[in-house]
This record gives C-alpha cells, sequence and structure tokens, in this order.
C-alpha cells in the first residue's frame, strides 16, 4: 500500500481555526464569518475543489507537454454545490485565453474526466478513522 498524501491539521484557539500541514507545506483552514469563523484560510469544501481544480491543470498541462500540444494560459474553476433534496454535485469550467478547435475541446474534456483526483471523487472512496 502506499501512500499518495498526508496532511495533519492542529487546532488553533479561534473557533474553527486549524494549522494544516502536508509535506513541507503550512497553511490555515477556517471557516467564512458567515458561519461565525475569521476567514483566514479556505473551508473544507474549498480544499476539496482546489484538489480537483489543481489536478485537472497539473493533468491537462502533462497531457499537452505529451502529445506537443499548445493549450496556452488556462484557468480551471469548481463549484461545491448542494441541493435541498440532500444531491451533492462540482460544476467545473475551463478557460482558455487562446481558442480551441472543437476536437482539441473534446480531447480536453476528456482527459478531464481522467484525472486522477477525479477518478478518486467519482467512485466511492472508504474512509478508515481511528484513534491513536
Amino acid at each position: 500500500m502506499a501512500t499518495i498524501a498526508n496532511a495533519k491539521v492542529t487546532t488553533l484557539p479561534e473557533k474553527w481555526g486549524g494549522e494544516i500541514q502536508s509535506g513541507q507545506h503550512t497553511f490555515l483552514t477556517d471557516k467564512p464569518e458567515s458561519f461565525q469563523g475569521l476567514d483566514r484560510g479556505p473551508a473544507p469544501y474549498d480544499f476539496i475543489c482546489s484538489g480537483l481544480i489543481s489536478c485537472t491543470m497539473i493533468t491537462l498541462r502533462m497531457y499537452a507537454e505529451h502529445k506537443g500540444l499548445d493549450l496556452g494560459e488556462f484557468s480551471v474553476e469548481a463549484d461545491c454545490k448542494a441541493n435541498k433534496e440532500g444531491q451533492e454535485w462540482i460544476e467545473r469550467r475551463l478557460s482558455f485565453k487562446t481558442n480551441l478547435d472543437e476536437a482539441l475541446q473534446e480531447k480536453v474534456l476528456n482527459v478531464c474526466q481522467k484525472t486522477p483526483v477525479t477518478k478518486t471523487m467519482l467512485r466511492s472512496v472508504e474512509i478508515k478513522t481511528t484513534i491513536i
């Protein structure tokens, strides 16, 4: 079994604040002021979106390099959505500074469905929790 990622969060004195350590990186997590937080860092669902879009960007750049394509500058954005019926989904949007022809757009959309984080999110993920 291989560990592909690791992170640890430690509580801060603020109501919802936490300090996350992942590898050599340290960043904050919090809730927005509308949830009585101080909004000093991304909230948990923001991190889900961030993981998805960063993986999408990296995978598309790797694909373009491998295929000798020039995608130019682009951005990826995602929103976590939920409705009253309890359904949840993510809407992901790509925006390219250069125009992609229809065939390349189709390839890009196909690659997006195959990014590692997308594939993880699309299948059920078992979460095992223990107290150590």
